[in-house]
């Protein structure tokens, strides 16, 4: 008898691990894309770029081919950290304080003191949190580090200026600003008298470690410390930005294969753009293939929620020809822009046994969207500030999903500012909203013309009396640049 409780109780402790992970809440691993077209991966379309780790994961999982990020970097960011969107956050543009140089690193608008973010939520839902990559929500020293808004570990760029450059001279890990073993080098330069056809023409823009490697490996080694807790891991990466950077080896599968014209800078010159550009989508895909192969490693794959998207449309300039690898698919306008080729996104939902394999769901849904959907998994209460409404339905192919009345766009440099609203399938647009008290409202269809080549404002009045309602339903921002003219339109008074 006593033989038979000690088998009993060895029994029960070896099994201890398996009834912890069961119980334990689903960590949550998102990953976004730098500037990445709706087109660019294989399984939104792509037909020059080789991704098969996302192209897997597709199939595994889901895809939503209706979301939308903000069409530049730091208002999506912060939409995501906030669950705002950029007519209600703080930060509603690209606001940069200092330079490119090392010596001007001072990064953009910060997130005031007491934001409440999606870390602060998780962290209160006990989750472990960090962020590895790109930042942009506020600089050295700032009420915006992501140390004091909810991370408990932070490694990467704070500025997004240094970000334009894969070989930086440091990068941060938490408020310690860490050497790494590359010589400075400005990441905006011209080739000048060099000869554009000699590879050593361009030896000069590389270093010794490239980000990206360094991040990955520090964002492996967090899942490794923190697999027998809930976590949630904010990848952040820089690919594809500009400049063009990434490693030869990456580089060698595409020579040959595409048309070329060497890059004489602007951003850093580069000899073969097209199978640059191709190698960064290429090892960004690598990447996220290294994550998803740590989790099953780990034993943690069925129990991790894994969204994979992008901050904005596909680049304008640096080298990049977009139209020639189609990486908006077809939609109307680029980053910068908020037609649907500047904030439609990629959209990639991942996790085994509980998403349905090889689905795809046309809700339309959008980056501040997150917060909430983050918080239902992991048993969380978003904040009242927050304008997202969980999707989490949609992903686990429930039929009780709520849907946005409208979603709200600004952005204020592109364009000379621009307003968008999305409603149903119709899509509203205003832009020159900073020079032109009477800036038209555009309207498309999107069932019928997502591509938005046909301005039917003159046809649906009701419809443009609805879209300039919800346009006016922005708050003031902090800034006065920020604000535009009042509506001045027939109808307004």
């Amino acid at each position: 008898m006593q033989m038979k409780n000690k088998l009993i109780t060895l029994f029960v402790l070896a099994a201890l691990p398996g009834l912890v992970q069961a119980q334990q809440k689903p960590n949550i691993i998102f990953i976004m894309a730098d500037d990445l077209g709706y087109a660019s991966i294989g399984a939104f379309g792509q037909q020059k770029i080789h991704t098969p780790h996302l192209d897997k994961m597709a199939k595994e999982g889901m895809i939503l081919t209706d979301f939308h990020a903000n069409s530049i970097c730091a208002p999506t960011r912060a939409s995501l950290i906030t669950g705002q969107h950029s007519g209600h956050n703080i930060v509603r543009d690209n606001y940069e304080l200092g330079g490119f140089e090392d010596s001007a690193e001072y990064g953009q608008l910060p997130l005031p003191a007491n934001t409440p973010t999606i870390g602060t939520m998780l962290q209160s839902a006990g989750y472990t949190t960090a962020v590895f990559g790109k930042w942009g929500l506020g600089g050295p020293g700032s009420s915006g580090m992501p140390t004091k808004q909810g991370f408990d570990f932070f490694y990467g760029y704070l500025d997004q200026k240094q970000a334009h450059n894969y070989y930086p001279t440091h990068l941060w890990r938490n408020e310690v600003s860490e050497k790494l073993p590359n010589e400075y080098f400005s990441s905006h330069q011209q080739l000048g008298n060099k000869d554009p056809n000699d590879p050593a023409s361009y030896d000069a823009y590389k270093g010794k470690v490239y980000s990206c490697d360094t991040l990955t490996g520090e964002a492996l080694k967090f899942m490794r410390t923190n697999r027998n807790k809930p976590f949630f891991m904010y990848m952040a990466y820089i690919l594809p930005h500009m400049a063009m950077q990434v490693p030869d080896e990456y580089v060698k599968p595409y020579l040959g294969k595409f048309e070329e014209t060497p890059y004489k800078g602007g951003y850093l010159p580069n000899r073969t753009p097209n199978a640059s550009y191709a190698a960064m989508i290429s090892l960004l895909d690598e990447y996220v293939g290294r994550i998803i192969d740590q989790l099953k490693a780990l034993g943690l794959d069925k129990n991790t929620l894994v969204i994979f998207t992008g901050d904005n449309g596909a680049a304008v300039g640096g080298g990049l020809n977009a139209d020639y690898f189609n990486c908006t698919g077809n939609l109307r306008g680029r980053k910068g822009s908020l037609y649907e080729g500047g904030i439609r996104e990629p959209f990639v939902a991942w996790w085994p046994g509980k998403i349905q394999a090889g689905s795809k769901s046309e809700h339309i849904s959008a980056i501040w969207d997150l917060m909430p959907t983050f918080g239902e998994v992991a048993s969380a209460k978003p904040p009242k500030t927050a304008d997202g409404i969980s999707f989490l339905p949609t992903l686990l192919s429930r039929k009780d999903q709520h849907e946005h009345p409208y979603l709200y766009w600004e952005i204020h440099a592109p364009m000379k500012g621009m307003q968008a609203v999305r409603f149903g399938d119709w899509k509203a647009v205003r832009k020159g909203t900073h020079v032109n008290a009477n800036a038209p409202i555009e309207l498309y269809n999107l069932k019928d013309d997502v591509a938005e080549k046909t301005d039917v404002a003159a046809q649906h009045p009701q419809e443009v009396a609805l879209a300039r309602k919800y346009l006016a339903s922005r708050e003031l921002a902090i800034l006065q640049e920020w604000n535009f003219y009042q509506f001045k339109n027939k109808g307004d008074d």
